[in-house]
Parts: C-alpha cells; structure tokens; sequence
C-alpha cells in the first residue's frame, strides 16, 4: 500500500524491496486497485506489483491478494458495496495486473448504504464465473463474517490485529476463522504508519527483543502470528531490509515467559480463568447490554435495589476502559456483586468485562435488552423532553451530543443498531438473558389523559380524505405535522384550516424545516419527536390516538407510538 512508485528511484527502489520479499520466502502479496501514489488513478499499485514480481521471477509463485468495492468521493475513497462496483473494480484489477492471476480477491469494507448480502453475492459471481480464484472480506465483525459465510465460501478475511489493536481476538473473529479453516490476514500488524516507530520504544517488545537477539518490530510481528495458525501478517514494507526483516519474524517462536511480558506491557487476552463460572451465591459481575435508548438503567435499577454496585459511564464521565479499571477496582476492594449497564455493543468491549471478572475469579452474566430502534428512538425523544422541555434544534443537538451523557443524534443511534453484535454464551457468559422490550406503564399524576389525533399533511393530498378523518371522535387535540425543508411552520397553515373544517375543532401544527440526507434532528417524520412533543404539551396518551397516514413510514410510525393507524 505504501510502496512509492511515483518517481523512478521509487520504483526503482520498490521493485527491489518487493524481489527482497520474495528472495527471503515470502509468497503472499498485498494490493488494492485503490492504492498508489496518486489516489485519483486506481490500479498503480497491482502494476507495480505485477511488474516486480515478473522482474523477479516471482510472478508463478507469488500468491496475490487485491480489492476492491471503493469509490472516489472528492479527495478520499470510500465505501461502494454495490454489485456493478465489484464486478468492475475486479475486471479493472485483472487489467492492471496483466496476466499475473488473483488468488484472492476481497472487498475493502461493509458498505453502509448498500445490503451487505448483495456486496457478498457480487464476490460469489467472481468465482462462479472464473474471475478470481478464491474471495474474502475486509474490516468487518464476526456477525458480518457469520453472514457473508451463509451466502459464499469464504476463503480469508482481512482486519487490524496487533499488539495495540486485538479487537479481532477479543470480538471472535480469530476463533471463528480457526474453526472454519479461514485464513486471518493481520493488516497493520505494527499498528499502522503512525503509531508502527513508537512501536518500538515500547519496553515490554525492547526486553523481550533483547533476550532473543531480534528487533522489537520482529517481535511484534512474531506475537500477531502467535496468535493462531491461521493468521497471516503483512507489514507493509517499504525497503528491502524490513522485508527480510518481516520474513525473519515468521521463524520467531516466542516461549510462554515472552508471551507473558507482551500480555502484561500491552494488557493482551489470556487464557480466562475455569473460576469464571463460580455460582451466585460467591457473587457476580451482571453486564446489562443494549442500544443506545434501550432501556436498560430500569433493569440496571433492579439489581441496585438488591444492593449490587451500579458502574454506569454516563454518570462516572470517562471510557469503557476506565469503566473497566473502576470495576477491577471494585472486585479488588471486596465488592462482589456489580452491575454495568452500558452498550457494549460488540463481542470486543464485552471481552474485558469477563477477563476482569474471570481475573477475580468470578462469573459475569449477561441481560441483553433487546429493544428494537423504533422504540429506543421514542425513549431518547423521552429523555430529551425530560431534560430541556422540548426538542433541541440540530446545531444544539450536536453540542448536547458531544457533551450530556446520553444524548445523541439520530444517526449515531442507528449506527449502534447497525454494530450491534447479539450476546452469545461462547463469549464466557454464564448465561446470556434476552429481555424482550416492554414499555413501562405511564406513572399516574392524577391528571387527567386524553387520546389525540396526529395526521400527516401529505394525507390531505389523497382523494377522499375528507370522509375518512370525518369519522374520528370528536374534540381531542389535533395535530397536523409534516416535514419540508426550509419551510416556515405556517406552511400548514392552509392545510390546517381545510381540516379543521373537515373535524369542525382547532387543528395545531408542526413541521420540521431541517435539511434532506442523514437525519440531524429528532423531529424529522418517521421519527417521534414532533408527536411526543405534541403528547406531552397536550396530556395525550399516544396509545389511545389515531394516527392518520399515506404509507408505509406513517404506519410504521403509528405502530411504534401504540396508536391506532388510519390510512387514505
């Protein structure tokens, strides 16, 4: 990826770095049709590597990794899953490498906007029609793995796994891979180009370097390979003496008194404790699990109740990881029943919980609110109305986000829904207990509830919505809502008017002005925010209403309030 080939003692020097590769035994080489010196002109890069390793002589038994599934968006590339993409980034790849044959062919990364099923099913048509050899994926978790495996053989995957990075053996990857024979390609395995010369000032690489005669990086290099026999490093060599040096590192065995320096200087998983399934009665470690607005401080408060510790990180300030050093600790001060009820959305920052637990000899039990995104979208509107009264604009939206615990953006809550990874026993839970949700009761405050009427204005637009609306119940509180932007609120006006002649009652109206694209406020239709304002101006009880659309989103949107749907 880093191999500057953009003038001729570049090239000259990238050749001769890619040959040094090959002379010292290495076989397995990197590219992408994205990467070269000048971003703007894919394919640079597999023609410098085609063209080195026919130099050499190389090219009949290098095997050659590339990918694709990117898109150029102004100065950068980003994610492109679609279908037509793939196919037409590989057919541009086997051009630019020119004869030399892809024996794996990967696509970059999950795109966001395209149905990952189609990204995997466009890689299985490369094999199917004799494109490439064999296909994986790239920068995902092990439930986007899980799923691509149900729709094509998956022969590699390729993630970050280094000594500072092991999300992929704490989230499951690495374990999944070894059971289902795939192949592990550990990129940045020295951490990247950023942190990879810091790297090697680290003490506990230095000390164990010292003892073995190799260098820190070879030793880091040596504990990524360590890790399973599936896993395969590319360091990204830019000179011929970190190439060999690379090589040098796979003939590295490290002893268990290493593997322990390296576990203690970087904090690295280990082996967890059988203690870790210790009964009840000698205490426990409850982690209460779910999106962003799930729910989950009503259960966390049951457990409080019955005198367990509460760690939560909206209240304590700080990070998980710190929300981890609290609980260590907590375990260490004696304290033997503790509840965290936070996100931990992935098997990853659930792995630290359990390696403390395990590490005071405790079991740690797991409660998964499994609350669907409509409804955690009306409890954080809930929350907002709680805390400020009503609904903050979008740029005040985005200050309170970066700074009052719990507070988000919508596209931030619909992002930890798109991450979440289901809880499983094979993690080391004692058990895993799925809470389906259940909206609590509304406390009574003696003041008296009504029902209401929400109709949305693009009802108005179909014919015979007259008839339909004239037969609703009388006199309850009515409100016209809709979403244009840019408009003023008395862009209803007229709408209102024409309905309230049809209800013979006042008709109220909101509407959100806020721009197309991702949604940047809460009031935006589907979302609830405007209706549940409106509810808790008005006394309404959302359940006892009506709500009055013209597709789908309106539907669905009645269906997540509890009210009544009335289509025209």
């Amino acid at each position: 990826m880093r191999l500057a080939a953009a003038t001729d003692p570049e090239r000259a020097l990238a050749v001769e770095t890619i040959g040094a590769a090959a002379e010292a035994g290495i076989v397995i080489f990197d590219t992408a049709h994205a990467y070269g010196p000048d971003d703007a002109i894919p394919g640079q890069n597999e023609r410098l590597v085609a063209n080195a390793l026919r130099r050499c002589g190389a090219d009949r038994n290098a095997r050659v990794v590339t990918k694709g599934g990117m898109t150029r968006a102004g100065a950068q590339w980003i994610p492109d899953g679609r279908a037509r993409t793939i196919r037409t980034d590989c057919e541009a790849s086997l051009a630019a490498l020119d004869g030399v044959a892809i024996d794996l062919y990967l696509v970059h990364a999950p795109d966001p906007s395209t149905p990952w099923r189609t990204t995997v099913r466009a890689l299985a048509e490369l094999v199917r029609d004799g494109l490439v050899h064999d296909v994986g994926v790239a920068n995902v978790n092990r439930r986007q793995l899980e799923e691509a495996l149900d729709v094509v053989k998956v022969a590699a995957i390729q993630v970050a796994l280094s000594v500072l990075d092991d999300t992929a053996v704490r989230g499951g990857l690495v374990d999944l891979c070894e059971q289902r024979g795939i192949a592990v390609i550990a990129h940045s395995p020295l951490g990247g180009p950023r942190r990879a010369s810091a790297l090697a000032r680290r003490q506990a690489l230095i000390d164990v370097a010292q003892d073995r005669g190799v260098t820190p990086e070879e030793v880091a290099l040596a504990w990524v390979l360590d890790v399973s026999p599936a896993v395969v490093a590319i360091p990204g060599a830019r000179r011929p003496a970190t190439a060999r040096s690379a090589a040098r590192a796979a003939a590295l065995s490290l002893a268990p008194s290493d593997r322990a320096v390296l576990v203690r200087g970087f904090a690295l998983p280990h082996q967890r404790s059988a203690a870790a399934s210790a009964p009840d009665d000698e205490g426990e470690v409850v982690m209460v699990m779910g999106i962003p607005g799930s729910g989950k401080t009503r259960y966390a408060e049951e457990y409080t109740a019955r005198g367990y510790l509460r760690l939560n990180r909206d209240e304590r300030g700080g990070s998980l990881r710190d929300l981890n050093a609290a609980l260590d600790a907590a375990l260490a001060s004696g304290r033997r029943r503790i509840v965290l009820d936070n996100t931990y959305l992935t098997r990853a920052t659930r792995s630290h919980v359990l390696d403390v637990a395990a590490r005071h000899h405790l079991g740690t039990r797991c409660v998964w609110v499994d609350t669907p995104l409509a409804e955690a979208q009306i409890n954080l509107v809930e929350r907002l109305l709680d805390r400020f009264g009503s609904l903050p604009d979008p740029e005040s939206l985005r200050v309170l986000a970066r700074s009052e615990p719990g507070i988000l953006l919508p596209t931030n809550q619909m992002r930890a829904y798109r991450e979440l990874e289901p809880p499983s026993e094979d993690e080391g839970f004692t058990a895993v207990e799925q809470v389906p949700f259940a909206r609590a009761a509304p406390v009574s405050t003696g003041v008296a509830v009504t029902g209401g009427v929400f109709v949305a204005a693009g009802a108005l637009s179909a014919p015979g919505w007259e008839g339909a609306v004239a037969g609703i119940t009388p006199r309850m509180p009515c409100l016209l809502f809709d979403w244009e932007p840019g408009a003023d609120v008395d862009a209803l006006d007229a709408d209102a008017s024409r309905l309230s002649a049809v209800l013979h009652q006042r008709v109220s109206t909101a509407l959100c002005p806020h721009a197309a694209g991702p949604p940047v406020c809460w009031c935006r239709p589907p979302l609830p925010g405007l209706i549940q304002s409106f509810a808790r101006t008005h006394t309404i009880d959302v359940s006892r209403s009506t709500l009055v659309g013209a597709g789908p989103a309106h539907r669905t949107l009645a269906k997540t309030l509890g009210a009544t749907y009335l289509s025209v």
